[in-house]
């Protein structure tokens, strides 16, 4: 009798797995579509159950759902994850989850406190979102004691100051170390740095600090390296180095943006890193140009030679204008915090760092505050553009790869600094209901330069937490499942609250 009690508990335990028609309703079924989970491999005509906020069901049989979706001739896909994303706004959000985005995070520039990332969403927002521990805002509180929480606040965007031309002292050094530990206690998902936009400033000591704490804490740092003329690595070793000696982990911002012609090299001394034990990995975008404000540090130095490009190369991104040297001059002096996206980036550059096994794709957006004063396309077509592009036209990887490097990869790269993100990225039971609903055939970017927050054409469908945000291409009104996400050191902190 307790052989067979055994073989009837397996039994149970083999149909739930399975996912088989039962006689239970969930709360959603997504029916008939394509569902491709990059992690198990899944690529097959199945029925996804929903309930609370979770996957509960992935069948070949039908399902029953108080609400239920045909998805007959779409993909069924994890919601996109963007790891680079400086526009939580309302607009913002709104603009990324049309492009599929369920999860927008601030990895390189970051928040401090770290809620002050999101700081428009305080009424509700479709999409989850979180930020690393800002090493600018940190900094910018050390030197100038001024707070900067994010790269805006309200409408307006921060101007820098002497923090990003300014060296610290170790007195100073050792006050940031402790303020970025403070961050990741609050919940930072890794330390983010813009070292780029204050190469003078930041010493080989405070470098190295940063990267103590993260190899301690064993959390990732997100970092813009700094830039020498096109195709220098010598931020890139400055940085490898550092995460060799360090064992911190350690992720490239926008690669081709950086390396430029010499992407393949930057990628030979990561991949040389990574073989010796090196916890390094990096993204890159898709589209070309670059976008950064006017008074970035960049364009102090000998610019046109670094991007190998002229005046009539960049866009006054507000209204689209190709600027001169007069308009230039004008926009720097009269409106230091103004974007600017510079066209230097080309389509082999972004398709050799494509071709590198687990390369991430994020967006790099531009603050979208106002629809009458324009940002970058990235937000409205970064995704759309990657699958129709670059995975469908061009044919540079199979479908369920590509998901994987907007889903998967980023998920993963997560997980230590954020357990949860262990149940995004998947198309599985147990994973959190997040999900894009996409045409294989029609999925494609219709945002420009000068015309930067028309949505996508060929996602039908959005699900954020088991609720549908975006219906048949249209943002749905008033429904806010999304949720901040933070770091493991307040998730601990929650979990030990809750339990007292």
């Amino acid at each position: 009798m307790r052989a067979f009690g055994l073989l009837a508990v397996c039994l149970v335990l083999l149909i739930g797995n399975t996912g088989p028609a039962s006689a239970e309703t969930f709360d959603l079924v997504v029916a008939n579509g394509r569902v491709i989970d990059p992690e198990s491999g899944l690529d097959g005509l199945r029925h996804v159950g929903l309930q609370s906020g979770r996957i509960v069901a992935v069948s070949e049989e039908p399902l029953f759902g108080e609400q239920v979706i045909d998805a007959q001739g779409m993909i069924v896909a994890p919601g996109f994850i963007d790891i680079h994303s400086h526009s939580p706004s309302r607009l913002g959000g709104e603009i990324q989850v049309l492009d599929g985005v369920t999860t927008q995070l601030d990895l390189e520039a970051g928040a401090f406190p770290v809620t002050a990332y999101g700081e428009h969403f305080a009424g509700g927002t479709p999409l989850n979102f979180g930020a690393s521990v800002a090493h600018f805002a940190v900094r910018t509180k050390v030197i100038e004691n001024r707070d900067v929480p994010y790269l805006f606040s309200g409408m307006s965007l921060m101007q820098g100051g002497a923090a990003f031309v300014q060296k610290a002292t170790p007195g100073q050094i050792k006050e940031m170390r402790n303020l970025l530990n403070e961050g990741l206690d609050q919940g930072g998902l890794g330390i983010g740095i813009l070292l780029d936009y204050m190469s003078v400033a930041v010493s080989e000591a405070e470098l190295r600090m940063i990267f103590e704490v993260a190899g301690s804490r064993d959390v990732p740092i997100a970092v813009h390296v700094r830039r020498g003329y096109a195709g220098d690595p010598a931020g890139l070793i400055e940085v490898i180095a550092l995460a060799e000696e360090t064992g911190a982990q350690v992720l490239i911002n926008h690669i081709t943006h950086s390396a430029m012609h010499a992407v393949p090299e930057w990628l030979a001394l990561i991949d040389g890193a990574r073989d010796r034990g090196a916890r390094i990995s990096t993204e890159t975008l898709s589209y070309a140009a670059g976008g950064t404000s006017i008074s970035a540090a960049v364009f102090s130095r000998d610019w046109q030679k670094v991007f190998d490009i002229d005046y009539s190369d960049v866009q006054w991104t507000a209204t689209g204008e190709w600027l001169t040297r007069e308009t230039w001059e004008k926009y720097r002096a009269e409106q230091p915090t103004g974007m600017v996206n510079h066209h230097y980036v080309k389509e082999d550059w972004i398709e050799a760092a494509l071709a590198w096994p687990g390369m991430m794709v994020a967006t790099d957006v531009t603050p979208a505050l106002d629809r009458d004063v324009l940002a970058n396309p990235n937000g409205a077509g970064t995704f759309s553009r990657f699958l129709g592009h670059y995975v469908r036209d061009r044919n540079l990887m199979p479908l369920s790869e590509g998901i994987a490097r907007i889903t998967l990869y980023p998920a993963r790269w997560l997980e230590g600094v954020a357990p949860q993100f262990a149940r995004k990225g998947r198309v599985q039971v147990g994973a959190d209901a997040d999900l894009v609903l996409f045409s294989a055939d029609d999925i494609q970017e219709t945002a420009t330069y000068g015309d930067p927050f028309v949505p996508p054409i060929g996602i039908s469908k959005v699900i954020v937490a088991g609720r549908i945000v975006v219906d048949e291409g249209q943002v749905v009104e008033g429904r806010y499942p999304g949720q901040r996400l933070l770091g493991q050191a307040s998730r601990l902190e929650q979990s030990s609250q809750s339990s007292d």
